[in-house]
This record gives C-alpha cells, structure tokens and sequence, in this order.
C-alpha cells in the first residue's frame, strides 16, 4: 500500500519521538513545517511571522501532495493545521471550534450556556500595564491570558497591586507577547464574529481541588475518551509536578467528568479531532468545574496510555488525519502505572547539574522503557520564564511501573542516578 503522507505543523519533541518510531515508517510519509516558538534562535522567527502568508505557502506547496494534516501544537499550531485542512479539502477541525475552545473568554460564555453548572465566575480584562478597575468578581481571583500556552502569565492575585504587577512589562517583553498572539489574532476574524481580540485577561474565581485530564477525540461527532489523568501539583503552587495514569479518582467521579465532557463538546460542535479538557473536582462537595478545553492531544502524556493500555494515540491521531476511524487495539499493557514527571527550579536558577549524553543513553538502556527530555534555559529566557511562571521547567521523565509503589521506586533511582532534583514524587 502507498504510504499516506503526513504534514505536521509545528512538532513538539514527544511528536518527534513518537512519530520516528519504526511502526509508522512503513505506513506513513511526514513532512515537518513550523519552528520552535520558545527557543532561541527558532523563535526569532516570530518578529516576521505572517500567519496568512504561511497557511497561503504551504497550500500552494502541499496541495495534492499529502493525505492530511495535524498539530498538537497548542499555542497556534493547532489552529493552522485545521485552517490548511479546510483549504486543501483535507479532513479536520472547523477553525471556528479551535479558535471558540482557545479563546478563553469566548470558552468560558459557550460553556456558561452548555454546562452552567461547571463553569465558574469568570470577568474579560484590559491587558493594560496601569489598569484601574478590579475584575468584576474581586479578589482573589486567578488571571490569565485570553490566548497563551505553558501557563504563561497565569496565577493568583491577591490585590490590585498584585494585578499591576503581574501586567507590568517591559518593551521586549510586550513586543513578545503581541507577537505571540498576533497569529491567532490575524485569523480570528476570519472565521469568527469575536470583537475582543487575544490581548486581553481573563479573572476567574479561584477554583477548589482535585486536577485531572481527560483525553480522546471525536470521529464523526462521536466522542471516544481515552482514560483520566491525574493532575499532581508541587505543594502550593499551580506548577505541575507529574501526570499519573490512571487516575485514582472514584469510578463515580469519573464517570460524572467523561458525561460531562461529552455534553460539552457536544454542545461546541467539536466534530472532529483530539482533544484534552482540564478539570477540577471537589471530591468534598462532588462539584465539577472546567479548567480549560485544549483543542489538540497532549502530546507529552499520550505515551502513558501506550504503557498501561497498550494502545496507539499516535496512530488514532494518524487515522483521524485521513478521514478514517481510528484503530482500537487496547489491551493490557506493559505496565499498571504510569507517569510524566516535570523537574522544576523555584529560584531562578539553572540546575546544578546536567546530565550527560553517555549518562542518559545508559539510563535507556537499563529502563528502555524511560524518556527523557531537558528543557535548559539560560540568563534572559530562564528570567523571562521565572518572571512569566514563577518557576521553570528543566527536565520531563515519563517512565512506567509494575504499580504505583514500583513506578515511584523507578523514578526515584533514575532521579538520583542523574543528579536530578528532587520533589516530583510522592
């Protein structure tokens, strides 16, 4: 059979990773377009980026040369990959949903109609560096961009002292954040009617809690739920400190998270494509509250569904981009646990000690089952992402284990084999 051919916009490392396997090679052909928006010198790109220009270039050159197109990159790749899809005739996303689920304001009034009950209080603000009104709903409250990703800019504030200064930026730094957001703000009106455009904030209440994921896609307007991740934060703070699979919620709970997910994606036309919704359960009261909808898989986690259920996300993905139903074969895995564990500074600094290729090549082969990725940063970007995030990521290990106990015992030897820092897990 001729290989299907595969545009793919904006890769991520695990998109590398996964799709570089032997198992697609035969199957599919890639072809790879978009830069790395947080990495020097890939993200100096962004001060000529045109996004209309791009999706008409890569129209021109892919037309009649591939079969489909995908992104799970959230910050705007997912959105010209169903653009570039609707152009070419090719299976996809409506535009109108990505941008609808992304923008977080316009997110939040759609879910206020279709879940009420899970949305919580939420106010637009100006993004202005001397902003004189409070948000509607007081404080504290938690704030965050209409439009970004990694949770820039989002945390709690307390006062409006807090407020300003969390809005306050330099020149650079502006000019950054609008060239960020100018893609999605270039394609927005377009395909939609919204007049507040991806320069703004969001207030919401503060929200009480338990995080989990839930991921799948739809086919057809069929909504398939892949499983429930669990959310774990470092302790008091929002930073993410590892994803576990599968959850350990309640069976009852969870059921009640995957009815309400399909209601909400129902109620949003998300007719095809995956999907990864982030919630909040109050296990207390059992009241559900919706974080956010990410119109795209998440792509550093799919691999925990491989180990514990033997099943292919990437290969679902790959028929979806086609137009086929995706292929099923789910089993018992290799493992009963598993977890993607997020090494983080809260000091500003760069980590005391980077492991060695040699080092992390012999780690493979001793747990071959391991990945490993380093997200290093240095002087302004490591600042820039202390300042945007109040902590910064250096290093992701997704690993398996026989149970959670096993898991935890595997993680715990590879962390001190490399030198890594401690705190991601427990």
């Amino acid at each position: 059979m001729k290989p299907r051919r595969i545009l793919i916009l904006f890769p991520k490392d695990w998109d590398r990773a996964e799709l570089e396997h032997p198992r697609y090679q035969s199957e599919y052909r890639f072809f790879y377009e978009g830069f790395d928006l947080f990495s020097f010198p890939d993200n100096a790109r962004l001060l000529t980026f045109d996004a209309r220009r791009y999706v008409d270039r890569l129209v021109r050159r892919y037309r009649g040369r591939i079969d489909g197109v995908v992104s799970n990159n959230e910050h705007f790749g997912a959105l010209l990959a169903a653009v570039v899809a609707q152009r070419l005739g090719l299976p996809g996303m409506d535009p109108a949903t990505i941008i609808a689920a992304q923008h977080k304001y316009y997110s939040r009034c759609m879910q206020q109609k279709i879940v009420p009950e899970a949305t919580p209080r939420f106010s637009v603000l100006p993004y202005a560096q001397r902003i004189e009104q409070e948000p509607e709903i007081g404080f504290p409250c938690f704030v965050k961009p209409v439009k970004a990703t990694y949770s820039v800019l989002a945390r709690q504030v307390n006062t409006m002292a807090e407020l300003r200064a969390l809005l306050d930026f330099s020149p650079l730094e502006r000019l950054i954040l609008r060239k960020l957001v100018q893609p999605f703000d270039d394609l927005t009106p377009l395909y939609t009617p919204f007049t507040i455009g991806a320069r703004a904030m969001i207030a919401e209440e503060i929200l009480e809690g338990e995080q989990v994921n839930v991921d799948g896609y739809v086919h057809n307007g069929k909504v398939t739920v892949l499983g429930m991740v669990d959310e774990v934060m470092y302790p008091g703070t929002q930073a993410f400190m590892r994803f576990e699979y599968p959850s350990r919620m309640e069976q009852s709970l969870q059921q009640r998270v995957r009815a309400l997910t399909e209601k909400l994606l129902a109620g949003l036309d998300y007719s095809h494509g995956f999907f990864n919704v982030e919630m909040v359960v109050d296990r207390a009261s059992g009241a559900i509250r919706i974080i956010e909808i990410n119109p795209r898989m998440a792509s550093q986690i799919m691999n925990l569904y491989r180990r514990v259920d033997c099943c292919d996300p990437y290969g679902m993905l790959l028929d979806l981009a086609v137009g086929e139903s995706p292929r099923q074969p789910r089993e018992a895995g290799h493992f009963r646990a598993a977890a993607s564990f997020v090494f983080r500074r809260f000091d500003g600094r760069a980590p005391d000690r980077v492991p060695t290729l040699a080092q992390i090549e012999d780690i493979h082969r001793r747990y071959p089952d391991a990945r490993l990725m380093l997200y290093l940063k240095r002087g302004a970007g490591l600042a820039r992402e202390m300042k945007w995030l109040g902590s910064h990521r250096y290093a992701v290990l997704n690993l398996g284990g026989r149970d959670a106990a096993d898991l935890h015992s595997r993680y715990e030897n590879i962390r001190r084999e490399l030198a890594l820092g401690s705190g991601a897990a427990g």
